[in-house]
């Protein structure tokens, strides 16, 4: 499992089914617009806390966010 892959693809599962926008989703989050684009694009590694900032953000239980739904 790739973990940045993972976490990249659920974030912007969990975002787009809330119909959130990446400007909207970050500024509910506290971070910046590219931080979020560059997460979902795989460009970035993510501290702790703001792994708990978008789980929060999302209102959803932080594991899921660690969850491969692809099996790949």
């Amino acid at each position: 499992m790739n973990i940045i892959k993972t976490f990249a693809s659920n974030v912007k599962k969990y975002r787009t089914l809330k119909g959130l926008s990446q400007e909207t989703f970050a500024e509910k989050a506290g971070l910046h617009r590219t931080y979020i684009s560059a997460i979902e694009r795989e460009k970035r590694s993510i501290a702790l806390d703001n792994v708990q900032k978008i789980a929060d953000a999302l209102e959803i239980e932080t594991y899921l966010l660690f969850i491969d739904q692809n099996n790949d």
